[in-house]
């Protein structure tokens, strides 16, 4: 579903895309930016208990993930080094948003609601990197691994939209039970990956045995 979203957020940045390449902004610059812009949104909004100012701005800068590809193709100046920076820099942004739900948590709440929603957040963190980590390795060995049920699009979006209901009023146990849900969506795709590269190296293996 996700995907589709994309592609549809593709054909809208069209118009806007070619307006900054003719002002003379380069994709880079927009990844950079909306980096930026998700940095220091939450590591203020969410610390400071503005869920639902957070959730709303960095919503809006996590679109520049498509504007910024967008831009690249029409230029054409898709390559290896803007994907780098892009994945680099996705990581980054991930753990500001986790690191300032963390700090929510810790500095908001109290009792079993600190100790499992900072704890959730940053198995949120590391298991989202893990996720990603995957894929990039299983890439960089000649396999895949683009599979799994928590993919960064789907992280997004659960905590995002769960960090802004719970800014609109809503308990906060709905983003304690978000967050929970979503590592242990993380661990599994994980294990799936895990799963998908060891079927293609041994299945590597066996056609070198017998050639």
């Amino acid at each position: 579903m996700l995907s589709r979203l994309r592609g549809v957020m593709t054909t809208l940045f069209n118009p806007l895309a070619r307006v900054l390449l003719r002002i003379g902004v380069s994709p880079d610059a927009v990844t950079v930016f909306g980096t930026v812009g998700v940095l220091v949104t939450a590591l203020w909004a969410f610390p400071t208990d503005h869920l639902a100012v957070g959730a709303i701005v960095i919503g809006l800068f996590a679109f520049l993930d498509s504007l910024d590809g967008t831009m690249a193709r029409l230029a054409g100046r898709s390559g290896p080094w803007g994907a780098f920076l892009d994945s680099t820099l996705d990581r980054l942004a991930d753990a500001a948003i986790f690191c300032g739900l963390a700090v929510y948590f810790v500095v908001h709440t109290s009792g079993a609601t600190r100790t499992w929603g900072a704890v959730a957040a940053l198995a949120c963190l590391v298991l989202g990197s893990m996720v990603s980590y995957a894929r990039a390795r299983a890439e960089g060995l000649g396999m895949t691994a683009s599979v799994g049920i928590a993919e960064r699009g789907e992280r997004l979006v659960v905590s995002l939209v769960a960090a802004g209901l719970v800014g609109f009023g809503l308990s906060v146990l709905v983003l304690v039970v978000a967050l929970v849900a979503l590592a242990a969506a993380s661990l599994v795709t994980v294990l799936q990956r895990m799963a998908t590269v060891r079927t293609q190296a041994l299945a590597a293996a066996v056609a070198s045995s017998e050639a």
